[in-house]
């Protein structure tokens, strides 16, 4: 018998939740057999929080992290959500960071997006602006959790000091960044532009959008440029216990979103 496939389980858990009012639908991706979940709620409400994960597939628990924010109704009901809750299908199913081709998905989102997976995220997004976008991800090697505030043009610091206070209210651990050999995964050069705390890094978007030659932009300087008013990426300890990841996910997440006027 084979083995379960991840994403289908996935799907099933989402699918398993229409039923409160939540749609799920599939967005197709132009050259690829699979198509992307796409999951709106309460998008009567003027105000809209965007909402992602697994765009790494290695990444377990960001998926299933943002399954249980929504199953579990600890989402903010004065704003709408659009969620993708695995942007990776293909790697979450292989447990691999890249899709089946070999491409780092989270660096196709300039110039229109250059994976289908990307132009299918962007396509759907057309002539939408979010109040805030968030993605959640985990770091394998790290012992504490830690955000990324790319900033847009004039915008202020607002999410990444609240998150790690709240990470330690929780008793959550949170990653010392100082180390320079401590992988953040943009190029090192990108440092001179990043403001690094413990447990965050806060960049101007544009500047840092830079040292992503051509069409490399990670999925959160797309955002932070193009569609919403402010983005946080969320890194989990994946060296941590699987519980303990998923609490790292509910607390940045709810926290953020507090945090929205």
């Amino acid at each position: 018998m084979s083995a379960p496939d991840p994403f289908a389980e996935l799907t099933s858990a989402w699918r398993s939740l229409r039923t409160r009012g939540i749609h799920v639908r599939e967005v197709a991706c132009v050259g690829k057999p699979r198509t992307l979940l796409l999951v709106e709620m309460m998008s009567e409400r003027p105000h809209t929080v965007s909402l992602s994960a697994g765009i790494h597939g290695d990444e377990p628990a960001a998926p299933w992290a943002l399954y249980d924010l929504v199953r579990s109704r600890l989402l903010d009901t004065r704003f709408g959500y659009r969620i993708w809750p695995c942007l990776n299908p293909e790697g979450f199913t292989a447990g691999t960071r890249t899709s089946a081709d070999g491409t780092d998905l989270n660096r196709t989102f300039g110039r229109g997006g250059t994976s289908p997976e990307a132009r299918a995220l962007i396509t759907a997004n057309r002539d939408r602006r979010f109040a805030l976008h968030i993605d959640l991800h985990e770091d394998p090697v790290a012992g504490g959790a830690y955000v990324y505030e790319p900033l847009p043009d004039g915008a202020v610091p607002r999410f990444a000091a609240p998150v790690v206070r709240a990470f330690d209210d929780a008793g959550l651990p949170v990653q010392d960044l100082s180390d320079p050999a401590f992988d953040l995964g943009s190029p090192p050069e990108a440092r001179a532009v990043q403001t690094i705390e413990r447990g965050s890094v806060v960049m101007g978007a544009r500047a840092e959008s830079v040292y992503f030659a051509g069409a490399s932009w990670p999925l959160s300087i797309y955002f932070a440029l193009r569609a919403a008013a402010a983005a946080l990426t969320v890194e989990s300890p994946g060296t941590r216990p699987w519980a303990e990841r998923i609490a790292v996910h509910r607390v940045a997440v709810t926290t953020a979103i507090s945090r929205l006027e």
